[in-house]
């Protein structure tokens, strides 16, 4: 896809860029003009995603963060007086699917909320309360799931995006007047991250006949965060699933 340049000149803040969606939507950032802050757990996959960047001829910071942790998600935040225009919040503890309802820990409960709902809260608060004293039109998205609205046996997981959706709902009213925008993306099945598409193969299931690709998501991510696009258009989650959730998801086998 040929750069439009979409936010030249523009800071972005990205979670979980050291792989798949995340590490897609901050090279996609990057193309389009922006100086990305990766941040991740896993430091050398992290600065490798900085290193591509900087081949595009962008600007990138790497910084190691464990966001399951409050000093994690403080950690995070850049500089006071550095603007930063965008955030996207990708970071999401790796899911098992044996962290059933009646099996999952409390130390993995404890992680995967801390990081995509109490980080992902704070981070998002404190970065829009920084654009709105420096009169920053910014833009907060974050990247959910189809799993905030049906269950799949992931109850710690579903929970903290079903969490996430509704802070997007309040933000996007709070900080709304301030001309802040604030969105959320549900990828479908894209295969990394926390789904093992070799497990098994629906793809001729789904309307679009094809798994996802973390590029498909970071080119919505770019049209969300984009007000050339999306100016009037906060408060709400896109779906980018091939059409899957017309299906109420697919059962996993046996």
């Amino acid at each position: 896809m040929t750069p439009l340049g979409l936010f030249c000149g523009e800071r972005a803040l990205v979670t979980g860029s050291a792989s798949n969606i995340g590490k897609a939507i901050a090279i996609a950032l990057a193309r389009e003009g922006a100086s990305v802050r990766l941040i991740d757990v896993d430091p050398a996959r992290n600065a490798q995603t900085a290193d591509e960047i900087r081949a595009l001829g962008a600007t990138a910071h790497a910084v190691t963060a464990d966001l399951s942790t409050a000093d994690g998600w403080r950690a995070a935040l850049p500089p006071e007086g550095e603007e930063t225009a965008m955030f996207v919040h990708s970071a999401s503890p790796p899911r098992r699917e044996s962290d059933g309802p009646l099996t999952v820990s409390e130390a993995t409960w404890d992680a995967m909320v801390n990081t995509n709902l109490r980080s992902g809260f704070f981070l998002a608060r404190e970065l829009g309360r920084r654009m709105q004293t420096g009169a920053i039109k910014g833009r907060l998205l974050f990247i959910t799931s189809l799993h905030a609205e049906t269950p799949r046996n992931i109850p710690h997981y579903a929970a903290s995006k079903a969490g996430q959706t509704m802070v997007v709902k309040e933000l996007a009213r709070a900080l709304g007047p301030a001309g802040i925008r604030v969105n959320a993306l549900a990828p479908g099945a894209v295969p990394g991250g926390g789904f093992n598409a070799s497990a098994f193969d629906f793809s001729g299931k789904i309307p679009l006949g094809r798994l996802g690709t973390a590029e498909d998501i970071a080119n919505m991510a770019l049209a969300l965060l984009s007000d050339r696009f999306s100016g009037y258009v906060t408060g709400t989650t896109v779906a980018v699933d091939g059409g899957i959730a017309l299906y109420n998801w697919i059962p996993l086998p046996g």
